[in-house]
């Protein structure tokens, strides 16, 4: 009878975390159906509905199809690859701070983005992507380098304080290069604040499969980053090979970071804020962990593109605005208490 109790425990355990995960997969499709229905242009439900069954050339259809649909799915997928980049990057250096945006990932992306814009002019989106892809990972790999020269090692500390100062001289370089090119500035402006405005469904695809890869290798690494968060001796007593883990780590969060990076510019603090939001419930299971803040941070994402397109309709904010008037307070509580302590 003994043994039974704690197998039932976990049976009701895992239970209730597939319930919560459908719950957060029906939230998701509520604010998916939300996000194309609200605008500029109020759309009803039905006129939704008949956009898929009817082959017409109606106004609304046409929005739907090719403007509020793609933009909607889009910020599902950026939201999804920002916060489980941001879930793997806490678990990788047990740093309670980590985030694409605030260690420079972001912003190294963005700079190589701009950098070809300033040479090339405009180019192909595929291009786009792949410098993205390089410069988040350059950025990364600096990030890391600085916080493990300085005194103490690559502690959280040392990391946040690294990714600061890249972040600083990184967008300094990016403001240099926007202030010489009037014609750069001109097209990034907005993309650079964090937008999924003016995103069709050809550039959706392009990244789709970047994205598609970087969440499963992360959904596989759960339970290694689950372990390698106890401690990387902890790891290496249990017999995980804690090198491998970090380089299949670190490529999953270039091609998340990258490719959120390449279709929506740098969107800041949905990697920071949803991560702490599941651990309220998680803990420290990052099976659990990152499945959860997939469907979190599209829910973030999504609810703040409809923030950005209805408070001052029919204008609207870049999404980053919105993202980092949630994140900023948190990162501030997270600064003060857990780095401290």
């Amino acid at each position: 009878m003994m043994t039974s109790i704690p197998s039932i425990s976990r049976k009701s355990l895992r239970g209730s975390r597939w319930f919560g995960l459908i719950l957060s997969a029906i939230a998701l499709l509520i604010c998916l159906v939300y996000s194309i229905t609200l605008g500029a242009k109020d759309i009803p439900l039905p006129t939704i509905l008949e956009s898929f069954i009817k082959d017409d050339n109606s106004f609304d259809r046409l929005i739907i199809q090719t403007m509020r649909l793609p933009r909607s799915l889009i910020a599902i997928s950026v939201g999804s690859a920002l916060a489980v980049s941001g879930a793997l990057m806490q678990g990788l250096t047990r740093n309670p701070l980590a985030e694409t945006g605030i260690l420079g990932i972001e912003a190294g992306g963005a700079l190589a983005v701009v950098i070809v814009l300033f040479i090339f002019g405009s180019s192909s989106l595929t291009l786009y992507a792949t410098v993205a892809f390089l410069g988040a990972a350059i950025a990364a790999l600096s990030v890391y380098g600085l916080g493990t020269l300085a005194r103490g090692g690559c502690s959280p500390l040392n990391l946040t304080v690294a990714g600061a100062a890249m972040t600083a001289f990184i967008s300094s370089i990016t403001t240099g290069i926007l202030i010489v090119s009037q014609r750069t500035l001109e097209e990034v402006r907005f993309w650079l604040a964090g937008s999924l405005a003016g995103r069709d469904i050809n550039l959706f695809l392009q990244v789709l499969p970047f994205m598609a890869i970087g969440l499963l290798l992360a959904f596989l690494l759960g339970k290694q980053i689950t372990i390698l968060s106890l401690g990387e001796d902890v790891a290496k007593g249990l017999g995980q090979q804690t090198v491998w883990i970090k380089i299949l780590t670190a490529i999953s969060v270039v091609l998340l970071a990258g490719s959120s990076v390449a279709i929506a510019g740098p969107i800041g603090f949905i990697g920071l804020v949803v991560p702490h939001i599941v651990r309220f419930f998680i803990k420290t299971d990052y099976r659990w962990i990152l499945p959860y803040s997939a469907l979190l941070g599209a829910i973030l994402l999504l609810v703040s593109d409809i923030a950005a397109r209805t408070l001052l309709k029919p204008q609207e904010l870049p999404v980053g605005v919105m993202t980092a008037l949630v994140g900023a307070p948190v990162f501030v509580y997270l600064a003060k208490s857990k780095v401290k302590r």
